[in-house]
């Protein structure tokens, strides 16, 4: 029986240092991002949980992997995150109503596609969260931009030097890096963070609930 050819070149030695340089590069980004913004992530919690318990949404969009970061935050608020006991969160992902999405394109532009949905769908006091690795999507700023002139709050989950969304947003979070997958794995965490803040401040922290049981 023949040896199963490498899928990658060099040694085993050379493709574990690869790895460990991409899984400490990710990390470093993420240090980083986190030494500097920790205040901003804070705020955006509470500009979230202050809007929820006010009646308010939040909508979110993206485009690609953004697109998917925007569909997997709002489904970990409307389903659960952590917490198996407590009610759905209002939140909306704009990126996944493909009549919509493609009607605005054909009858319009692609460029229009969230600020459209915005304008139908937001309110004042709603939340509305842009993600561009970028910062300079021209359909996430038109989002962006519509959101502001509906009283809405925004925030910009953004990459490299924040782009055009950063002078937009109420609170930009800026992962200054320019690989578009460390931005994208620092998101996610942001996203995360967002998610279990919000859960413990309206419903108590579940996991404390779930360690004493398990004693």
């Amino acid at each position: 029986m023949k040896t199963p050819k490498r899928p990658l070149g060099g040694s085993d030695d050379d493709v574990y240092e690869r790895i460990d340089a991409i899984v400490h590069e990710s990390l470093n980004t993420k240090v980083i991002f986190f030494s500097n913004h920790v205040r901003e992530v804070e705020r955006s919690a509470q500009l979230i949980i202050d809007a929820l318990r006010a009646g308010n949404k939040l909508l979110l969009f993206g485009n690609g992997g953004s697109a998917c970061d925007a569909q997997h935050i709002a489904g970990e608020l409307v389903n659960v995150f952590m917490n198996k006991n407590r009610k759905g969160l209002p939140a909306i992902a704009l990126t996944t109503d493909g009549s919509i999405l493609t009607s605005i394109a054909n009858d319009s532009s692609f460029i229009h596609v969230f600020d459209r949905q915005v304008q139908a769908l937001g309110r004042r006091g709603d939340v509305a969260i842009g993600i561009s690795t970028s910062g300079n999507s021209p359909n996430v700023v038109k989002g962006l931009e519509a959101a502001r002139y509906q009283n809405m709050h925004t925030i910009g989950l953004l990459g490299r030097d924040g782009g055009r969304a950063a002078e937009i947003v109420d609170i930009p979070l800026i992962v200054r890096h320019e690989e578009t997958a460390r931005i994208q794995e620092t998101h996610i965490l942001i996203g995360h963070i967002l998610c279990q803040l919000v859960e413990e401040s309206m419903f108590g922290d579940s996991t404390a609930d779930a360690a004493n049981a398990s004693v």
